[in-house]
């Protein structure tokens, strides 16, 4: 399996690089703790950040959010969570949001590690 392709599917669908190197159980787990943490995040009104912004603080949220791969492209095209915090559980959606898309750069950086043997498959 190419290495570069475990990393680009990982990212774009939480968990599906695991999959494709054969790790079905890491791959599911994945899958339902950046899921859950987006729609945790949706549910309590997080914000959605927009790349074109010029708040270094809002660049960040959305690089964060980018590394949720499709899940944040789904967000922004049904227009999904909120455009501004507007009380402090949105504030916390919006954590939620950004985390799940580092958990989900992380997994699939691991992916990465394991097709390429830098990680020891276990």
């Amino acid at each position: 399996m190419f290495p570069a392709l475990v990393l680009l599917v990982g990212w774009l669908v939480p968990g599906a690089g695991h999959l494709l190197l054969g790790k079905w159980v890491r791959a599911l787990l994945l899958f339902v703790s950046v899921l859950g943490m987006y729609l945790i995040g949706l549910g309590l009104a997080g914000k959605i950040y927009t790349p074109n912004t010029g708040d270094m603080l809002d660049i960040l949220g959305f690089l964060g959010q980018l590394g949720s791969g499709l899940l944040y492209v789904i967000a922004r095209v049904f227009n999904l969570g909120a455009s501004s915090v507007v009380n402090a559980l949105a504030d916390y959606g919006t954590k939620f949001l950004v985390v799940g898309g580092l958990l989900n750069v992380i997994a699939a950086i691991d992916a990465h590690s394991l097709a390429n043997g830098r990680k020891a498959s276990l």
